[in-house]
């Protein structure tokens, strides 16, 4: 029965006895580590932690452009304290030491005329909002160099080869010809005025307004010599270069093959767009790939009017944010420094112009204070060297209004 005690009888009677106890064995003790495997235990985590943090040293030094490096410490802190030079003297015209901090923070050489280099960081903001505003240096190749001895070596081909028998005489190939290209360079200046009123303004930044009108008058300047400079104390333009109406396999090197309209002053009145066709077509299939039209708003506007043989414009908008319109499925860079339609006009361009021209900004605008000329305005008088040449003549073709 439940919850009752077992029992069981004496052999000699029947007199129920209660049952002997279960004898349960003791329990062994645990055994405990020795002190000597803790110990080890505890030094191999401490060599695994020590390693970790030396191999994390090793490769963080190893990478000299990482965030806190100590080289890189050390140029934020020159060029924070070149910062703060430059900054008092814009304000107060006070130039203490500010020579010994530009030559450690910008390995340029000081010139004659005066003056003291922006620091880097003002420098790389005027070359931001420089790109923003010109549409060259959106398009074009876009070079930061530290001298203007640059030189670059095109191959203009030349290579011969040929079939031959098995057991025919090999005769002598011509060998490849090549181009040495130098830019050309030129010295732009800006002038912009500030009050020392505003100067003396905690809360005016200083920085950001020389930055932006440096930057437009820098912008007005270069985006025509970009395009049409002669070369003489400027940049030589893309559109200076010599025209001709021979094709790339025929054509000298560094000579643009125009296609002209067959109109004397403008476009024909027949089938206009025919020749957009033609200016496409008469470019290699390798540099269409980022290829683009180049016109003015004026030209634009009488090219947007064009329509198809099914009455649709030629002309497609942007359809996402930021995506050009297209002509013909290739985008449209809009310059206002191309030439107006007209007689003997190059109002439309075609081409990669990032493989056609390329820009080059020498390291190091400088500025000079000038507090006395024109009271009570503080001009600060800045200079930039800026070069342009053109890289690849076959990159880009020309339509010109002119007769057949």
């Amino acid at each position: 029965m439940e919850n009752q005690e077992s029992m069981w009888y004496a052999p000699s009677g029947d007199t129920p006895q209660a049952s002997p106890p279960v004898l349960v064995p003791p329990a062994k003790p645990k055994k405990k580590m020795p002190a000597w495997g803790i110990a080890l235990i505890l030094v191999a985590v401490a060599v695994l932690i020590i390693g970790s943090c030396l191999l994390f040293r090793n490769s963080a030094a190893a990478d000299p452009n990482r965030p806190g490096a100590a080289g890189n410490d050390e140029k934020a802190h020159i060029e924070a304290e070149h910062k703060a030079g430059w900054l008092k003297w814009i304000r107060k015209g006070d130039d203490a030491g500010l020579s010994g901090l530009e030559a450690k923070a910008i390995s340029v050489g000081t010139q004659a005329d005066g003056g003291y280099a922006v620091p880097v960081e003002q420098d790389r903001e005027i070359l931001r909002l420089l790109r923003e505003q010109s549409p060259m240096r959106q398009v074009c190749r876009v070079v930061t160099i530290g001298t203007e001895d640059f030189r670059k070596l095109v191959n203009l081909g030349g290579t011969a080869s040929g079939w031959v028998g098995e057991k025919a005489a090999r005769s002598e190939t011509a060998t490849a010809k090549f181009a040495e290209l130098k830019p050309v360079f030129g010295e732009i200046y800006a002038n912009p005025a500030v009050t020392q009123k505003a100067l003396d303004d905690l809360f005016f930044n200083v920085e950001s307004e020389l930055a932006a009108d440096i930057a437009i008058q820098f912008a007005e300047q270069e985006g025509a010599a970009f395009l049409t400079g002669n070369g003489t104390d400027k940049p030589k333009g893309l559109l200076d270069h010599t025209q001709s109406e021979e094709a790339d396999c025929t054509r000298a090197f560094g000579t643009l093959q125009c296609l002209k309209t067959g109109v004397a002053d403008g476009f024909k009145a027949s089938n206009p767009a025919d020749d957009l066709v033609d200016l496409i077509y008469a470019l290699k299939k390798g540099h269409r790939t980022g290829a683009q039209w180049m016109m003015n708003g004026k030209t634009l506007s009488v090219i947007r009017k064009w329509k198809d043989t099914d009455g649709n414009y030629l002309w497609q908008p942007g359809l996402l944010a930021g995506q050009p319109s297209q002509i013909l499925g290739y985008g449209i860079v809009e310059n206002e420094d191309m030439p107006d339609v007209g007689a003997n006009a190059t109002p439309v361009l075609f081409g990669n112009y990032a493989r056609a021209y390329w820009i080059f900004d020498r390291i190091g605008i400088r500025s000079l204070r000038d507090p006395f000329t024109n009271k009570p305005y503080v001009h600060f008088y800045t200079t930039k060297r800026v070069g342009g040449m053109l890289v690849d003549s076959e990159a880009v073709k020309i339509l010109k209004c002119a007769v057949a």
